[in-house]
């Protein structure tokens, strides 16, 4: 279970980007959080595995409080935590295959990640992900050959290739089309299924997945929860 309590961000320019979330969200549920731009969506996303910083409040993943880590505890704790990003993140001169295999990286040691050698048995799974989104075939492209929708499906390949506890998902369509966007949020919620995996995913309305739950936030505070059956074609 992800709970957040008191979440509260201030930055030293006196903004005020989030006040007091509160917000669980238990083992095996997707939950869409939507608002408007600048509400701090992005923001507590990059609070709970704090590439923010928060200035107040809680983040506890299970039984760990993330907002009390530091150093090796700290990173640690976000190898329990997938990222998927709007900008993809990949390295754009790397392989597909090395792209998604980075994601291991905070498991092997220092010559084998500068060598990137890895264990067969990731090699195995980056392979089995591949082949699950769709994308085997592509395994020794560039990253800068791929189309928009295929960079994502690198980017959540390497999310997943962590084994995560937790999936954070940050504006992932907004720099696709309409009907990729639906393919690409239909594939993320199937394989949250598929692993039963607990995420958070900052997103449109209208692209919010079906039948997952969804938080409204609005000027820095949640305000309003509900549940989605809605299909999209």
């Amino acid at each position: 279970m992800l709970r957040i309590k008191g979440l509260t961000k201030r930055y030293r320019t006196g903004d005020l980007a989030l006040k007091g979330i509160d917000l669980d969200v238990p083992d095996g549920e997707v939950m869409a959080l939507i608002g408007p731009s600048g509400a701090g969506k992005s923001t507590v996303i990059r609070c709970i595995n704090r590439l923010v910083e928060p200035t107040a409040g809680t983040v506890t993943l299970n039984d760990t409080e993330i907002t009390t880590l530091g150093g090796a505890e700290l990173r640690r704790a976000r190898r329990r935590m997938g990222m998927i990003f709007q900008e993809y993140a990949l390295v754009e001169r790397l392989t597909v295959m090395e792209n998604v295999l980075s994601g291991r990286l905070g498991y092997v040691g220092f010559w084998q990640s500068w060598l990137r050698k890895f264990p067969q048995g990731d090699v195995d799974e980056a392979f089995r992900l591949l082949a699950r989104v769709g994308l085997d075939h592509m395994a020794d492209k560039r990253a800068d050959e791929l189309s928009g929708g295929q960079r994502q499906r690198v980017g959540i390949c390497r999310a997943l290739i962590q084994n995560p506890d937790l999936l954070l998902v940050d504006e992932p369509t907004a720099s696709l089309d309409p009907k990729t966007s639906r393919q690409i949020m239909r594939l993320i919620k199937e394989l949250c299924a598929e692993r039963k995996l607990l995420a958070i995913i900052n997103i449109h309305d209208v692209c919010s997945p079906s039948g997952s739950s969804v938080c409204n936030l609005a000027r820095s505070s949640m305000t309003a929860r509900r549940r989605t059956s809605r299909r999209r074609s």
